[in-house]
């Protein structure tokens, strides 16, 4: 599901795609210099497997759900919500969208040990990105400003991997980001 490599947008009369496509090449080019350093490799490998099925927010839910009471309920109804919705809807705008995938043929990571699961799916919106953003936002609570930035943290991290491995353009995790965000805001109300 990969594509070719583009040629250069020229910036004269940009249209909407042209835009994209061009913030997408600039911001990949960015990650570009941190690709092969077997460190950094294998840290995108791992952040981007901790994001993989969620297990980062099982974590994040059984250190929210540490004390018993209504926090407790709290946090594995968040975690559910999340679940739920971030997959119902990935699933379906993956579907319908279709996008391609970025080319991985001159992809250079660093040997490292740790896997990478090669992504089979379509690349809008960034599946990652969008279960992070959506598990963050009905995860956090209004007292806890640390926690908060932790799981944010955690979930642009996730974002970051998802392109440094060049799985998602950088537009993919974006939409993902804000799809999630808004998920998580409606599931906070249900939870």
């Amino acid at each position: 599901m990969s594509q070719p490599r583009r040629a250069p947008v020229e910036l004269g009369s940009l249209t909407p795609s042209d835009a994209v496509r061009l913030v997408d090449d600039r911001v990949d080019a960015l990650f570009e210099p941190l690709r092969g350093n077997a460190t950094v490799d294998a840290v995108a490998k791992i952040v981007s497997g901790l994001g993989d099925r969620g297990l980062v927010w099982a974590v994040a839910t059984a250190w929210r759900a540490r004390r018993p009471g209504a926090r407790r309920a709290r946090a594995v109804r968040a975690l559910t919500v999340a679940g739920v919705a971030s997959s119902t809807v990935n699933a379906a705008l993956k579907t319908v969208i279709g996008r391609p995938r970025p080319d991985r043929s001159d992809l250079r990571l660093g040997d490292n040990i740790v896997p990478l699961r090669e992504p089979r799916t379509s690349s809008f919106p960034s599946g990652h990105t969008l279960a992070a953003f959506c598990a963050a936002t009905t995860l956090a609570e209004r007292d806890d400003p640390v926690g908060n930035a932790l799981l944010f943290a955690a979930a642009a991290l996730v974002g970051a991997s998802r392109i440094h491995l060049r799985a998602h353009h950088a537009s993919d995790v974006a939409g993902g980001a804000a799809i999630g965000t808004v998920l998580g805001l409606l599931g906070r109300a249900v939870v």
